[in-house]
């Protein structure tokens, strides 16, 4: 029985349950002159609850158990005693036999696999059965518990309501354990590489030539330097994006909030906004077709010889035009927060409508401005895909922003993305290389949340 059809089977008859307990709880009447406890739908939502979750939970917990069960029974029919003893064998023909039994048009190179597929596609048909009727009892027996006790003095609606903080509190729980885990694993792995490697070579190195096929026997800290990743992170992320950034997005937002009609910034603000929303890939060809091409031109045209398509100056530029809508949103509510007695006070003064703007509303926005360029920062020090495509892959210790560069995001990717084993220090520096932009983006992040609490409690 397909788990899809599983899935839609519980879900209706969850529906079902809802639909008759709601129509049964709409003719409950107000129990010796107290008001009910609970409207129709939080009975519905309770016996649908204990509808879908028991038998959904039970769907999952089959899936985990029913792969084991399955090769139990191919191992035990009697085929499967032709299997070779040599493991790897053993594994590429029952390999091969589960292929075939998902897709009969796929190619064996054994004839044993061929013969063991439709034993593999009958046992995974039994146990899909038995799996499908379990959740379909569970759902129907958990529907009837809680059918069984919708009555006028029933409180349902507390009940759900502690159903759902459950659900939450589950959530929350899997967040926290999850970055616990990707926490760990960093930690983990940078520890093992730090024990090929030392912290001293790799954090003030300023040599990066990782080689895959080097010996992990071979002390490779002086190829594993990352001074040049952190230096091309944060010329291309921080310097060029920020000088593209800062004031135009700052400009921008000044615009929109002291100058533009309503008219006016009900169209330009969502057009701003637009450029947020556009996928870094689509930036990247931007970057590697037009932006990379006028840059060398351009640099043509001033004297530099060879100049290469790629470059640090193309990456950062186009990098900062994609961050351009984090900085302008985040001045545009601080400057919009800022009382309206400040400014009408700064103009009957006498003070210009520019004099207001440079003396008394941008100082006063400075916090929550600050907090959008940190948080910029941390999002353009973690960009990817525009680095990948137009500022190359060469580390270079260099502050021409015609040069090519990489940063710490590349080397992440193409450390991880190749065959290279994860024993090896060329593999494992790119988890140090993730662990150092974790604490880096943190940091950030720690920063922009101190301060946005600070203009927060100045206007609130």
């Amino acid at each position: 029985m397909p788990t899809t059809f599983v899935l839609f089977a519980v879900i209706g008859l969850g529906f079902i349950a809802w639909a008759i307990s709601r129509a049964k709880a709409a003719h409950f009447a107000p129990t010796r002159g107290k008001l009910r406890l609970a409207l129709p739908q939080h009975y519905g939502f309770y016996v649908g609850i204990w509808t879908v979750v028991p038998a959904l939970i039970a769907v999952w917990i089959w899936s985990v158990i029913a792969p084991a069960l399955v090769d139990q029974a191919v191992l035990a029919h009697p085929l499967a005693q032709q299997l070779p003893a040599f493991d790897l064998q053993r594994q590429s023909i029952l390999g091969e036999a589960y292929s075939i039994a998902g897709n009969p048009n796929a190619f064996a190179t054994d004839p044993l696999a061929r013969d063991l597929a439709p034993v593999i596609a009958e046992a995974k048909s039994r146990y899909g059965i038995i799996g499908g009727l379990m959740a379909l009892v569970i759902a129907l027996a958990g529907g009837g518990y809680a059918f069984t006790r919708i009555r006028a003095t029933f409180p349902a609606r507390e009940r759900v309501e502690r159903l759902v903080m459950f659900a939450l509190l589950i959530a929350s729980f899997v967040a926290i354990v999850t970055t616990f885990g990707i926490i760990a694993s960093l930690i983990f792995e940078t520890g093992r590489f730090f024990s090929m490697v030392s912290p001293i070579d790799f954090l003030f190195g300023t040599n990066w030539t990782p080689d895959t096929m080097a010996s992990a026997n071979v002390d490779m800290g002086k190829d594993l330097g990352a001074v040049p990743l952190f230096w091309g992170t944060f010329f291309i992320g921080a310097v060029i994006a920020m000088v593209v950034a800062i004031p135009f997005g700052l400009m921008s937002a000044i615009y929109l909030t002291q100058y533009a009609s309503p008219r006016a910034r009900s169209i330009l603000k969502p057009i701003l906004e637009i450029l947020a929303g556009i996928p870094t890939v689509v930036y990247g060809y931007f970057a590697a077709l037009t932006a990379a091409p006028l840059i060398r031109d351009f640099a043509l045209a001033i004297g530099i010889n060879n100049p290469s398509t790629e470059s640090a100056l193309a990456a950062g530029l186009v990098m900062g035009v994609m961050i351009i809508p984090f900085v302008s949103s985040m001045a545009d509510d601080s400057i919009a927060a800022v009382p309206q007695a400040m400014r009408d006070g700064s103009l009957a003064m006498g003070a210009t409508t520019s004099e207001t703007i440079k003396r008394v509303l941008i100082p006063a926005a400075l916090p929550g401005i600050v907090a959008g360029i940190m948080l910029a920062i941390s999002r353009a020090i973690g960009e990817t895909m525009i680095v990948y495509m137009a500022a190359g892959a060469s580390a270079n210790l260099s502050a021409n922003p015609f040069d090519r560069m990489t940063t710490v995001t590349y080397q992440i990717a193409a450390l991880l993305t190749g065959e290279g084993s994860f024993d090896h220090p060329t593999t494992l520096a790119a988890f140090a290389l993730g662990l150092v932009l974790f604490l880096v983006t943190l940091a950030l992040n720690i920063i922009a949340l101190r301060v946005v609490k600070r203009f927060r409690e100045a206007y609130e």
